[in-house]
């Protein structure tokens, strides 16, 4: 049977298939099987005595969904539809609000609304508490249900009711559903000789599109880069990696997994034939920063390869295995956690910066959208006080660089890895 590793809240699949047995050694078949006898015998109780007739295949589903439930957050039991859904999410177009989303201390929380989608043009924000949809409380509701009740036809609308911090009740977003398309790489020329590079997602184009805004610069004046990763609430694995090697040398560790099962313990090094392995860069993360983000955030963070600039990030550290099942129905268990080059566990902690700066934070009363964006980008640039610190930081890198004896200016041109 083929499995998938994922990282991140809902759908991030990695393409790798991997084999091998998942029984555990010290399982005890024994007293497995008495506590199964003990299931089907509940099952067939209620199949005969509960007072309405229920289908035996939702009876089943019912009792896959509540043992996963018991388990954590992120394992779920997802059906053939949904199994379907999951499956074209990283293509980066799919229907919906363009919200990533997941269970925080039993409650939907919004990891980050998409850029550019109906979610961010309604003005949802990381941490916001998701209570109902369309009147339905969320509570004890699954991730994979709550996708499907906010996916839908392009042009349909549906409302979730929000608690946010600070407010003292909730408030109802009436959002029109659209195709998502996400394009993960936006780019923008700050002058000097700095570029900004704003990653949305982890796609399976990303690392393609970012190197070549990278050699774009790179035909100019290429003194030193703004990664962005705020609000990026992951996506592949392997896109993870790719992305951080296009910084660290070849051959560097970038992110390893350990679990119970040997083939889950798994080690990713970059593998770059090109790397900016020198070029002054700062990371902006925030706490929509999640799974994939912060793996990059914090390979290049732990390799003293960027200064780490914003706020505290989500803190999504471990690894979801996609499990086909039979009947087209698929199992999203977690079976790993994922560590730092030097073994830092993000899960439930999250990455602290290396220089905190926090954002305003809007006054309590009825949510406000996100202004719209001004006709010259680099204005809304100027007025982001997270990005304006970053490039302080990165002005007084480049004077410290420069002022090192021996050394002229660091050097932006790609470096040929050792064949």
């Amino acid at each position: 049977m083929k499995k998938a590793f994922v990282i991140g809240s809902l759908l991030v699949v990695l393409t790798l298939s991997l084999g091998g047995s998942v029984a555990s050694k010290g399982t005890d078949g024994g007293a497995t099987y008495e506590q199964l006898r003990l299931f089907t015998e509940v099952l067939s109780i209620v199949q005969n005595q509960y007072v309405d007739e229920v289908a035996p295949k939702d009876l089943i589903y019912n009792a896959i969904k509540g043992t996963l439930r018991g388990l954590d957050p992120h394992s779920s039991f997802l059906d053939p539809d949904s199994y379907r859904e999951m499956q074209v999410e990283t293509s980066g177009s799919f229907g919906g609000l363009g919200i990533e989303i997941t269970l925080r201390d039993d409650v939907l929380t919004v990891v980050a609304p998409i850029e550019g989608t109906p979610a961010y043009r309604a003005g949802l924000q990381p941490g916001d508490k998701i209570v109902k949809i369309d009147g339905l409380v969320t509570k004890d509701m699954q991730l994979p249900d709550a996708v499907k009740k906010m996916r839908g036809k392009p042009g349909s609308k549906v409302t979730i009711s929000v608690v946010r911090e600070g407010w003292t009740e909730p408030h109802d977003f009436e959002i029109q559903r659209e195709q998502i398309r996400v394009h993960s790489v936006r780019s923008q020329d700050l002058g000097s000789g700095i570029a900004y590079i704003k990653l949305r997602q982890f796609q399976e184009q990303t690392a393609h599109d970012l190197e070549t805004a990278l050699e774009k610069f790179n035909k100019g004046e290429f003194k030193g880069l703004v990664l962005d990763l705020r609000n990026n609430p992951g996506g592949l694995l392997t896109s993870a990696v790719e992305v951080s090697e296009k910084f660290v040398d070849d051959g560097k560790l970038v992110v390893y997994t350990e679990g119970r099962v040997r083939n889950q313990n798994m080690r990713f090094s970059a593998h770059a034939k090109h790397a900016f392995s020198t070029l002054p860069m700062v990371v902006l993360v925030n706490q929509g920063s999640a799974s994939a983000s912060e793996i990059v955030a914090g390979a290049l963070q732990d390799y003293g390869r960027a200064i780490v600039v914003g706020t505290q990030t989500f803190g999504k550290g471990s690894v979801q295995t996609i499990i086909p099942l039979s009947d087209g129905s698929g199992l999203r268990l977690t079976t790993a956690k994922y560590f730092t080059p030097k073994g830092r566990s993000i899960h439930g902690k999250g990455i602290t910066p290396d220089i905190v700066v926090e954002v305003p934070k809007e006054p309590a009363g009825a949510p406000k959208p996100p202004a719209a964006p001004s006709l010259d980008p680099m204005e809304d640039l100027k007025k982001d006080v997270q990005l304006q610190r970053g490039l302080d930081v990165l002005k007084a890198m480049r004077i410290i660089e420069q002022q090192r004896p021996g050394n002229g200016q660091a050097q932006a041109r790609p470096q040929q890895s050792a064949q």
